[in-house]
């Protein structure tokens, strides 16, 4: 007896310690496939025996946790294209291994898309070097994000890209040609993306666009006859959650950054150097159409080639809500921004402030054609010492009866150094001015409403002691909160001329 009721009590023992211990958590899922194109004998996709071409990539079906690896070092030739979605969870990731110096290169070789993204959510690409040189001129992309008729793609991230000497021809369309290319197609069902980030890639050589929106459903009132209803059918259906930051762009035939119905969308902390350099068409830095509550912050653009547009920022038609804030603007040949309706459309809600324009040419601010409702630009600092732009605001409304302008510019400091320029071109009465800041310029109709002084500008642009932009602006409402240079603004104490919050600093 004694015995027995030994082993019941280690029975029980054993019982109560197993149903104690934690349960090992499941392995995640998905597998690994590796793609080596410089192997010579076919294998199964395993790391000892690489799959050998895109072909074989792009026809195994991918699901959650899945990876498809390039060997580092390596090159495969033509249109990477797999098939398949993860998770929120787990996604499905495309990218590299390997210890090569060298990255894995996709080389589209000519073909309408090096990587081609189509009907796919919750993936990663990332770490690959993505080129498309070949039979320049005909419409083609680096890497294309395509849905139709699908519904929402959720949870999509492009980063840590290499895309290069991408070069199609001077046209943009709703399926190329751009390093980056997001576009929704279908005519059945409303399609979007949501959760879509782009970050920290380096985009290089491009002909023509650098990153590029456009949807098939975005038909509103708002937009107008800016688009022809028959190709865009759809009703504005925008794309959610899209951040695109921390992007290298350079040398771009056309626009840099361009989107295209989507709301609440934030631009930020993007280099772009050089755009507008090879295109016979308007193209602007960084800019919106038919879109709602963007947000462009902390970018800095410069080297826009010519003045068919080429300036940094542009809220275009059917844009509602945008804010361009704490932004670097220099060295652009067609000036700094660009306000442009137009064809029936509305641009509305605009809010231009805490910005910072040097030498930037043509014009510094220019209007379209069409209503442009409700637009601040405040609390912004140009200085031209290189570059003499021939228009302080060129306004291309025509006949003031025909459109409507509410569009007021308040708070800013303008500096130019030497003689010229600076003139207003057809200003309507919708455009105000008031506690503005001229100095070495010769301001006439309308009324510039401010003062002529210098500043005192120190290299930094910042404000030195006692100058008089200090104190000496109207409250804004709604302002922000921060300066150009992180400083705090008052919500209720008068604010510094300027992109400046802050006391007077020695010279």
């Amino acid at each position: 007896m004694t015995q027995r009721r030994t082993y019941t009590a280690l029975a029980a023992l054993t019982l109560s310690l197993l149903a104690a211990a934690p349960a090992q958590a499941a392995p995640p899922p998905g597998d690994r496939h590796y793609v080596d194109c410089s192997a010579r004998e076919a294998g199964d996709g395993s790391v000892r025996h690489p799959w050998t071409s895109l072909a074989e990539a792009n026809a195994h079906p991918y699901g959650p946790g899945d990876r498809l690896l390039f060997k580092r070092g390596t090159t495969c030739t033509g249109t990477l294209s797999p098939q398949g979605s993860g998770s929120a969870a787990h996604p499905f990731t495309v990218s590299d291994y390997g210890h090569a110096a060298g990255r894995a290169v996709i080389d589209g070789n000519g073909a309408h898309d090096a990587v081609l993204l189509a009907d796919s959510q919750y993936l990663r690409l990332t770490r690959l070097e993505i080129t498309n040189a070949a039979a320049p001129g005909t419409e083609r992309n680096g890497v294309r994000l395509r849905l139709a008729d699908f519904g929402a793609a959720r949870g999509i991230t492009l980063d840590h890209l290499s895309i290069h000497d991408v070069r199609g021809g001077d046209f943009k369309t709703l399926t190329g040609s751009s390093a980056v290319h997001i576009a929704v197609e279908g005519t059945t069902v409303p399609s979007w993306y949501d959760g879509l980030e782009i970050h920290h890639n380096d985009i290089r050589d491009v002909d023509r666009e650098g990153i590029y929106f456009k949807s098939r459903f975005s038909k509103r009132d708002l937009v107008g006859n800016q688009q022809d209803p028959n190709a865009y059918p759809g009703a504005w259906t925008p794309s959610l959650n899209v951040r695109i930051h921390h992007n290298t762009l350079t040398s771009l035939a056309g626009d840099g950054i361009k989107i295209d119905t989507t709301s609440g969308a934030r631009i930020d902390h993007n280099r772009l150097d050089g755009f507008q350099l090879r295109s016979q068409a308007a193209n602007a830095g960084i800019w919106t159409f038919n879109t709602d509550d963007t947000l462009i912050d902390h970018n800095e653009v410069s080297g826009g080639g010519n003045a068919k547009d080429g300036m940094s920022f542009d809220a275009d038609g059917a844009s509602r809500g945008t804010v361009f804030q704490y932004n670097l603007s220099h060295d652009n040949t067609g000036g700094f921004l660009l306000i442009c309706p137009y064809s029936g459309a509305k641009t509305l809600d605009t809010v231009v402030r805490y910005n910072i324009s040097v030498d930037d040419g043509a014009r510094l601010i220019q209007n379209c054609w069409g209503p442009i409702l409700n637009t601040q630009i405040h609390n912004n600092t140009f200085v031209n010492r290189k570059v003499r732009p021939g228009f302080l605001v060129q306004d291309d409304a025509g006949s003031p009866a025909t459109t409507q302008h509410e569009l007021s510019i308040r708070n800013n400091i303008f500096v130019g150094e030497g003689t010229g320029g600076y003139a207003f071109k057809n200003p309507t009465p919708g455009l105000s001015f008031s506690h503005n800041l001229f100095h070495g310029i010769a301001m006439t109709r309308p009324d510039p409403g401010g003062v002529d002084a210098d500043p005192l500008l120190r290299p930094d642009l910042r404000l030195g002691a006692g100058s008089p932009a200090l104190s000496a602006g109207t409250l804004i409402a709604d302002n922000g909160g921060r300066d150009w240079f992180g400083n705090a603004v008052s919500a209720t104490a008068v604010p510094n001329i300027g992109a400046y919050e802050g006391p007077g600093l020695p010279s």
